[in-house]
């Protein structure tokens, strides 16, 4: 084994025993403030971690067989598997004629949305934590997104006729007078050559802002957590050396949140991955249990939508990371 390889393997293998003396009495690691804020943290994510052991592991297990398997229903009830090697994945990704289409639209909308979505939240953030009459309204205002986005409001969308009465007129009258103000603007502005490219995404931003805004809720609490941890004192030193509120936003505010944008883009990038609105997880639906209903094909898409949600966390943390300071 080389060195390099040697110097990974060590620093992995150390961290992991660290680690591990966290939780074991008796050593040096487990009397450290790291170990007891370590064994803190445990605890509140310990539900979560029995309720995945006893209801996500096997249905996980279950989902990947299924995903090597050709799925047949039998006449009375239940269903039998035949070993297929990965003909299922290569369905998914070489036969089915929307899997990779809905996929590639679907990743560049979480492009798009993660960092506006972020962005918004952030600004929003920064705002509520000033001083003013009525904050505490105001926080509640942009709070309430959250609680109408958790399935309330998308089954008032999609069962209230006056709803979709409403939707159809404006559709309607939108096509009869022929006037699409987004529309038009990029158009004017892709003629006169303009950052055509730049513009587009901007537009897809403005068209998105109801999710974008609707996403933002969760974000705004951590962001708005962060800001508040924040020492007054560093704001007074900076005012007695004589910094502008442009540079305490880049040289403190900025920096002392930074931790919390990875924690923001990973959450953000799991609830669109996860949104019911999302293409993929529709086509995902009507395959499991449309028609066809192939369970083995439907899995496949699953494991592989799964892997590009999984790979696109890795990427965000990797990106993010490099922007990160880390404080004590």
């Amino acid at each position: 084994m080389s060195k390099k390889y040697r110097k990974i393997h060590d620093h992995w293998y150390d961290g992991i025993k660290e680690a591990l003396m966290m939780y074991i009495p008796g050593n040096k690691v487990f009397g450290t403030m790291a170990a007891r804020r370590a064994r803190i943290g445990t605890l509140f994510i310990l539900p979560f971690i029995i309720g995945f052991i006893f209801f996500m592991v096997r249905p996980l297990i279950f989902s990947l067989q299924m995903s090597l398997n050709e799925v047949t229903l039998k006449a009375g009830g239940g269903f039998e598997m035949a070993w297929n090697k990965f003909n299922n994945y290569h369905y998914a990704m070489a036969t089915d004629p929307n899997f990779n289409q809905y996929l590639v639209t679907e990743i560049g909308r979480m492009g798009i949305n993660v960092i506006a979505t972020l962005i918004m939240s952030f600004v929003i953030a920064v705002i509520l934590n000033q001083k003013f009459k009525g904050r505490i309204f105001c926080r509640i205002i942009f709070f309430l997104p959250v609680i109408l986005s958790s399935g309330v409001l998308p089954g008032i969308e999609s069962s209230n006729e006056f709803y979709n009465m409403m939707s159809d007129i404006s559709n309607s009258v939108q096509n009869s007078s022929g006037i699409n103000i987004s529309a038009t603007l990029e158009n004017l502005l892709s003629v006169s050559g303009v950052a055509s490219q730049v513009f587009d995404v901007i537009f897809q931003m403005i068209d998105a802002i109801y999710d974008i805004v609707m996403a933002s809720g969760i974000q705004i609490i951590v962001f708005l957590s962060g800001l508040q941890s924040i020492s007054p004192s560093l704001y007074e030193a900076a005012d007695v050396e004589g910094c502008s509120g442009w540079e305490s936003f880049w040289k403190i505010t900025f920096p002392m949140v930074s931790p919390l944008l990875l924690v923001n883009c990973i959450y953000t990038i799991i609830d669109f991955f996860m949104k019911n609105d999302n293409r993929v997880i529709e086509l995902i639906n009507n395959t499991m249990y449309g028609v066809k209903l192939n369970f083995g094909v439907a899995s496949a898409m699953s494991w592989i939508y799964f892997g590009v949600a999984l790979a696109f966390i890795g990427v965000g943390t990797f990106i993010i990371t490099r922007a990160v300071k880390s404080y004590e």
